[in-house]
């Protein structure tokens, strides 16, 4: 079965590096930007079921607080790792 993402392993990584759970990331996402996204919505991105829309994945990087070219390519030049500078 084709992934319908490629970030969605790097948001979880970073999700539960930052201690929340997908209801907490939801609500974050909802409170901050008034994006409805559902527990079993970030589930589904995360196991890779459902794509991710590029405004969702921005949204997604700034609660998590990682750079969004990282949770797309992984390690890659100046965004290897989440990190608290973004």
């Amino acid at each position: 079965m084709e992934r319908a993402n490629i970030s969605g392993s790097r948001i979880r990584i970073a999700r539960k590096r930052a201690n929340l759970d997908q209801v907490d990331l939801s609500a974050a996402l909802d409170i901050e930007f008034h994006l409805k996204l559902t527990q079993s919505d970030i589930s589904e991105i995360e196991r890779g079921v459902r794509g991710v829309r590029d405004y969702e994945l921005n949204y997604i990087a700034e609660i998590l607080g990682v750079n969004p070219v990282w949770l797309l390519r992984g390690d890659t030049k100046g965004s290897s790792e989440p990190n608290e500078n973004n």
